[in-house]
């Protein structure tokens, strides 16, 4: 089966989640429609993977398609999934614990799990304003054979 595999970065938090909705929503859109399989590689570390999961469930929904799988992606083992693991599995189809991170410092663990993520990926859509985390991840998606598509801080620019 040809599967495209897309993933999501952006910062913890985030001021215009609506216009972001919206933007991903088109998106996400022409990737299904565009697609024979999509695998969604999402995290769970803040406002924008949130977002990202969210538009993700609502958008597979109203069109009804089959062709997609959405895989929460940790960096190592956490309580909380431990903990509710059915209600994880309840939203997310798929729940795996990355290998790449779960033997690192916890502090490394996201980066070390973003970049798995990365070489993993076909296609990745970033939302960053600044440095940080999901800035080091995008640099290191520009050096890989990873298409990229950047949100800016307006949304409505897509670089």
């Amino acid at each position: 089966m040809d599967v495209f595999t897309v993933s999501f970065f952006g910062h913890r938090r985030i001021d215009n989640m609506s216009a972001i909705e919206e933007k991903l929503d088109e998106i996400l859109c022409d990737i299904i429609e565009n697609n024979n399989f999509v695998e969604f590689l999402v995290g769970r570390e803040g406002d924008f993977d949130i977002i990202v999961a969210s538009v993700i469930r609502r958008v597979t929904k109203r069109l009804d398609r089959k062709n997609s799988v959405m895989t929460l992606v940790l960096p190592y083992m956490k309580s909380d999934y431990q903990k509710s693991s059915e209600h994880y599995l309840n939203y997310y189809d798929e729940v795996e614990i990355c290998t790449e991170s779960a033997n690192v410092h916890y502090k490394a663990a996201i980066q070390h799990r973003n970049k798995s993520i990365i070489d993993r990926s076909d296609f990745a859509v970033f939302y960053v304003e600044r440095d940080g985390g999901a800035y080091k991840t995008m640099k290191y998606a520009e050096k890989s054979n990873c298409r990229i598509l950047r949100l800016n801080k307006s949304v409505s620019n897509i670089e």
